[in-house]
């Protein structure tokens, strides 16, 4: 079991999502944590508004295609652009996620899924 997956449980991460004034890191790890593991019902809401959030702060940016589950799926050069970083840099981090977590974050060209 990936040490990701331990260090928090559905309690923990709705805890910190409902503090007001919480560090924004945790936050992050908390809604990241229920994403990959937390309930069918919590993955769905938390899904949809990271679609919507990133629809509303980047426009440009569109999937490429989509996994198995219907999670948009990302090009690499054009996510870095809009980051602001650079490819190496995005795939990296992805890598490192893939590790930690032991969870998919990157795919091939003929893992993804065309356009819905």
């Amino acid at each position: 079991m990936p040490k990701f997956k331990q260090e928090w449980d559905v309690d923990m991460a709705m805890t910190v999502l409902e503090h007001k004034t919480i560090d924004s890191d945790i936050w992050a790890e908390a809604v990241e944590w229920l994403m990959l593991y937390g309930p069918a019902e919590i993955k769905d809401i938390l899904s949809q508004a990271s679609n919507m959030a990133t629809n509303q702060e980047f426009p440009e940016l569109t999937p490429a295609g989509y996994n198995k589950d219907g999670s948009p799926l990302y090009d690499i050069a054009q996510l870095a652009e809009s980051l602001g970083v650079s490819a190496e840099e995005t795939k990296a981090r992805l890598q490192q996620k893939e590790q930690d977590q032991q969870t998919q974050h990157l795919f091939s060209d003929q893992e993804r899924l065309k356009m819905q």
